[in-house]
């Protein structure tokens, strides 16, 4: 198979037309055009259905373009490092992270890779939703409890567990439910909550929709209602007596997991950023990410 041929096919199918192929790459349309006819011709499939106005993959051509898409960077990735004489990573990493990691602990992991890797440009897109990495070219991604996926692989490296709180003010009522702070997709009525008596339910009643965790927390703070959120986020809010503890949510666990495609070598890119995280959090307990969170670190590094 004509490896150029491939890797135009893949160029188009990647922009999504001929044209925009081109002026990307800054090659004549023409050939591009010439060179896919070559490998449909080659393979005795059509790659892409040609309308009028559009093109769009087949499905034969989308999977060409997702297996031949991969290898080519691995290919590229691999021959660069050979050329530069070594692993050293450099190149492009680009990180799919959920919104309240992203939040707290994503600025300060990403800044420590960049001191540690200035040959990496590192890219980091904040999205609860399960993206396609291969589609849309993530190296890695970090996501809370997923699904099983053959695709993926990787490992759990941080722990969690989710508890309801509340203003130290915020007094528990007699009857009816109580007032609480939700997420804009949370629609449960009813909380089961653990404590040291045992468990019990709790009717809630919505008061506030907010779509990040922070500000839900910020809200509580304020005395708005009750929340469940994650430990490691109000461990010092607990500690200092801004939030009070009514108990954990049963069977609230969470694992975060970081994941790359299972049919891709591991990249020095890849590895070095799966060495910060396993740096940042050896034991990966909710304590340890709460001690990440605070500003303790700013202070023992300013005492130096």
């Amino acid at each position: 198979m004509d490896l150029m041929a491939l890797a135009d096919f893949t160029l188009v199918a990647r922009h999504g037309g001929f044209g925009k192929a081109a002026r990307a790459a800054n090659r004549p349309k023409a050939t591009l055009s010439r060179r896919v006819a070559e490998l449909e011709s080659s393979l005795d499939l059509r790659l892409f259905e040609r309308g009028p106005r559009d093109l769009k993959l087949t499905e034969e051509g989308r999977a060409l373009s997702e297996r031949a898409g991969a290898l080519l960077a691995e290919l590229e990735e691999t021959t660069r490092s050979i050329a530069s004489g070594g692993d050293q990573p450099r190149g492009t990493l680009r990180i799919s992270a959920p919104l309240l990691f992203s939040q707290t602990a994503m600025g300060r992991l990403a800044a420590e890779f960049a001191l540690h890797y200035p040959e990496v440009r590192l890219e980091v897109t904040s999205d609860d939703r399960p993206v396609d990495m291969i589609e849309e070219g993530y190296d890695l991604a970090i996501r809370v409890n997923p699904d099983p996926d053959a695709s993926l692989v990787g490992r759990a490296f941080l722990h969690d567990r989710l508890v309801v709180v509340g203003a130290p003010h915020f007094s528990r009522p007699g009857s009816g439910p109580v007032r609480a702070v939700v997420r804009s997709n949370d629609r449960s009525d009813t909380w089961l909550i653990g404590t040291p008596e045992g468990e019990s339910s709790v009717s809630v009643e919505p008061v506030l929709q907010l779509s990040s965790l922070v500000t839900i927390r910020d809200a509580v703070r304020i005395g708005a209602g009750l929340a469940r959120l994650p430990i490691s986020l109000v461990v010092s809010d607990l500690k200092s007596g801004r939030l009070v503890h009514w108990g954990d949510v049963v069977k609230s666990d969470i694992a975060l997991w970081a994941l790359y495609p299972s049919r891709r070598l591991l990249s020095a890119r890849v590895s070095a950023f799966l060495d910060l995280l396993k740096s940042a959090f050896p034991t990966g307990t909710p304590e340890e990410l709460a001690a990440y969170l605070t500003e303790d670190w700013l202070r023992d590094d300013n005492a130096e």
